[in-house]
């Protein structure tokens, strides 16, 4: 498909609606708002995918290296079978066919860099005056491509903090948090590229996923490689499918089986609610004590229904005292551990469990904290974040937008805004070039400035006329947003 046809409808003439004479438009893509509590930081996100993917690879394969008459044949078909037979024309795609490259430049903040509401993390222009109307036909596909990935890192990181600010006070093994924060959001995320993208910015975060194809993505477009660093990893598990073709009746000989026979070492994840887990707690792991002390590994018990917070950390209203002790007292009777040096206790490393449905930054908060006023360490419990986090987001959870601020007609720079008199102020934009200035730590936007202002400060050319300029590798993000 022709990446010209990556946009909305109403770009396609955008071209004849400027103002005669127009030579520059200069835009910003930027996030406005944020709608979670407490969260003023953007991390910035998946631009090296977008350039890679749909500005040199989309448009060199289905573009600039097919024949121009039958790309002109197909553009004309679809916006005159689209809007009607129309004045649009087929000379600007023509023209941009024989130049060979895209005319434009980007530039970027680092990846991985935490970004303040309302500072712009990408600006972009044209470099030739007569494809001044490219610059804004890549607004929609820029902000459906990066909004996710952005949202997801974000995120992600929130349950970094906190996950690493209660296993600092409360484990003996911090490291573990890598681990802590598991992807499990696949199945549940709108295809497969915004799976990839999602899971993509949590390993910014963390090392565990489930989502696969995500170690591809990140060796593919930012550099990573897996033979010689861990992109992301996973254990074995099972599935409800599994445990219901053992039967009800059977269960502890499946529990038994794969513990002995199937997984007699190393790491497996079993779930544990199909039909009780409370049987499973109170009835079937101390029948199996024995053989779980015996392995080389660890047994994962994984719940996966009713409240998080309550199945993993007791629910003092409960109507049993399995109810009321939850998962991680009732491995602790069955299996022990040790209290470390902090004073809290951590189940034995033969043993462990993980919940990973309907997780949220404020259960993950919740199940740290009530886990702290029981005396056990964070760290005793693996949280899988899934879809109910990472797919209940939109590009509005950080107002993000790509807004026109100059440009230039007849030779002259003009300092254009949006400040619509009926909205709360969200949707005003800078005014004119701008650049990005870092002080104490923080991006800060300082707008209306000269081209010689703008060619300084934090944001660098990543993308100019066809050629990536920058290259980053995931090794060096991650480090980035660790800082």
């Amino acid at each position: 498909m022709n990446p010209l046809l990556y946009t909305d409808g109403y770009k396609v003439d955008h071209r004849r609606q400027y103002p005669e004479g127009t030579t520059l438009v200069y835009s910003n893509w930027t996030p406005r708002k944020s709608r979670i509590e407490g969260v003023d930081e953007v991390v910035f996100f998946g631009l090296q995918y977008f350039i890679k993917k749909y500005m040199i690879e989309d448009f060199n394969t289905n573009f600039f290296n097919q024949p121009k008459a039958e790309i002109c044949k197909r553009y004309t078909r679809r916006i005159n079978n689209y809007l009607g037979p129309n004045q649009v024309g087929i000379s600007h795609i023509e023209a941009l066919h024989d130049l060979g490259y895209l005319p434009m430049v980007i530039k970027a903040l680092p990846e991985g860099a935490q970004v303040p509401i309302r500072v712009p993390m990408v600006t972009m222009y044209n470099t030739k005056a007569e494809f001044f109307w490219l610059t804004n036909y890549f607004e929609t596909l820029l902000s459906t491509t990066l909004w996710m990935p952005c949202n997801s890192a974000t995120i992600a990181k929130q349950y970094r903090k906190i996950l690493d600010a209660y296993a600092n006070e409360t484990s003996s093994i911090p490291e573990f948090v890598d681990w802590q924060g598991h992807d499990f959001s696949m199945r549940g995320m709108a295809g497969l590229e915004a799976a990839m993208l999602s899971a993509a910015g949590h390993l910014l975060s963390f090392t565990g996923t489930d989502t696969i194809p995500t170690i591809d993505f990140l060796e593919t477009y930012y550099n990573a490689n897996s033979d010689t660093e861990l992109v992301g990893g996973s254990v074995a598990a099972t599935e409800h499918s599994v445990m219901c073709m053992g039967t009800n009746s059977g269960e502890e000989e499946t529990f038994k089986r794969l513990i002995t026979e199937v997984y007699s070492h190393g790491i497996v994840s079993i779930v544990s609610d199909t039909w009780d887990l409370w049987k499973v707690l109170t009835e079937y792991l101390p029948n199996l004590k024995n053989e779980v002390l015996a392995r080389d590994g660890k047994v994962v018990i994984r719940p996966d229904s009713g409240d998080p917070v309550d199945i993993i950390c007791g629910n003092k209203h409960g109507t049993t005292s399995e109810e009321k002790k939850g998962v991680i007292e009732l491995l602790w009777d069955i299996f022990g551990g040790t209290t470390n040096a902090k004073g809290y206790k951590e189940l034995d490393s033969h043993i462990g469990a993980i919940y990973g449905d309907s997780i949220t930054l404020e259960r993950a908060t919740q199940i740290c904290e009530r886990l702290k006023e029981k005396g056990f360490a964070s760290t005793n419990v693996v949280l899988g974040i899934g879809s109910f986090t990472y797919q209940y987001n939109t590009r509005d959870t950080f107002g993000f937008a790509m807004k026109a601020t100059y440009g230039e007609v007849n030779g002259e720079g003009r300092e254009i805004y949006k400040d619509p008199i009926t909205d709360d102020g969200t949707k005003k934009s800078a005014k004119g070039l701008i650049t990005i200035e870092k002080r104490d730590g923080s991006y800060q936007l300082k707008d209306q400035v000269s081209w010689e202002e703008e060619q300084r400060g934090a944001l660098k050319e990543v993308f100019r006329d066809g050629q990536l300029v920058i290259d980053e590798d995931l090794k060096h993000i991650r480090q980035r947003i660790k800082s």
